[in-house]
């Protein structure tokens, strides 16, 4: 918490008693997710084959299908969560996420550019995290080029146009593409998805998280500061310019990584960082692990029920809007309150 604020007003062991539940409550959640699926496990089962010990069939379905599968739900809600938390703590505005800058828009272009070239699965995820990254290098090129105007402001616009021309040229590749085989693969991408996720998945997108992470902890005061301002900032010796870069660079590189994983996943960095500043306040030295939890399990529960609660797997995105939808409505009114 900056000195000072009167942000934080609830009580302070009330907060960490709240943060200290999240860790564990993440174990619960992920040993559960492993147990629900059509091969149902019990308990013990699970626990089992998670020491290496019990049937050796159970142990395939448990390190094969759910582990990886769970890890990558735990990965990509944390990250995104992660991502929105540090845009809206430099932004000021709770009412942004991470595509603001047309981060998942070039992404998604990236991805459906590698799947309409028939690129096997690690290079459209490569062409993925190149396009997520290409579109926000482009925003703040732009955004640097354009003087006399309020810098955030300008990134946000720039960044909705550049989202909608990647999205345009998604469209126009979805129209060319084979009806049979290619645009399937498009259309079920870009809706978000975990389907036959496995433990190489995951590795190359592992470290790009944890690199991106490594700035946004060290940073936290110095992003606490600047979501007061530029003003404040200056007389305490933080070059704004320059942590805002660093920050946006940063939580960029975690949703092109896990964009490229597990394809476009919506709302998440909308919504989990508003629920962990309403649980720890604004201390972003706070909201960041608590963002990062929530997010995590948040995106887990999903996910266990997005393979679960049909006969078919419904895609992670119609499911988050579903949810996402309605609380941003709320949020609309509500969302300023704590940062003015």
């Amino acid at each position: 918490m900056v000195r000072g604020t009167t942000a934080d007003v609830a009580p302070h062991w009330p907060r960490l008693t709240r943060t200290g539940v999240l860790a564990p409550s993440l174990v619960a959640l992920a040993i559960v997710a492993v147990m629900i699926g059509p091969y149902a496990l019990t308990p013990g089962q699970t626990l089992a084959s998670l020491v290496g010990q019990g049937d050796p069939q159970v142990a395939i379905v448990v390190w094969n299908i759910r582990v990886p599968r769970v890890a990558a739900a735990l990965l990509v809600g944390g990250a995104l969560a992660a991502a929105g938390a540090s845009y809206q703590a430099l932004f000021r505005n709770p009412l942004v996420s991470p595509d603001i800058l047309g981060v998942s828009a070039g992404a998604g272009l990236g991805a459906v550019a590698g799947i309409f070239l028939s690129l096997p699965v690690a290079a459209i995820q490569f062409s993925a995290f190149v396009g997520g990254m290409a579109a926000v290098g482009f925003v703040m090129l732009v955004a640097s080029a354009v003087r006399n105007t309020d810098r955030t402001l300008t990134l946000v616009l720039i960044g909705v146009v550049i989202g909608a021309l990647a999205g345009a040229a998604t469209s126009l590749l979805k129209v060319m593409a084979d009806p049979y085989d290619q645009l399937p693969a498009i259309t079920f991408w870009l809706l978000g998805s975990l389907a036959a996720i496995t433990t190489e998945d995951i590795l190359p997108a592992l470290p790009m998280v944890l690199v991106g992470l490594v700035p946004l902890t060290l940073l936290r005061w110095r992003i606490n500061v600047l979501s007061l301002g530029d003003e404040e900032a200056r007389p305490l010796g933080i070059e704004a310019g320059r942590t805002r870069f660093l920050v946006m660079s940063a939580a960029t590189l975690i949703t092109a990584s896990v964009t490229a994983l597990a394809g476009v996943v919506g709302w998440v960095g909308l919504v989990i960082p508003h629920i962990a500043r309403m649980l720890v306040g604004l201390d972003f030295g706070r909201v960041l692990p608590a963002s990062v939890s929530i997010g995590a399990g948040y995106l887990l529960i999903v996910d266990t029920l997005a393979r679960t609660m049909a006969q078919i797997e419904v895609p992670l995105g119609i499911l988050t809007a579903v949810i996402g939808a309605p609380f941003f409505v709320w949020l609309l009114p509500h969302g300023r309150r704590g940062w003015s």
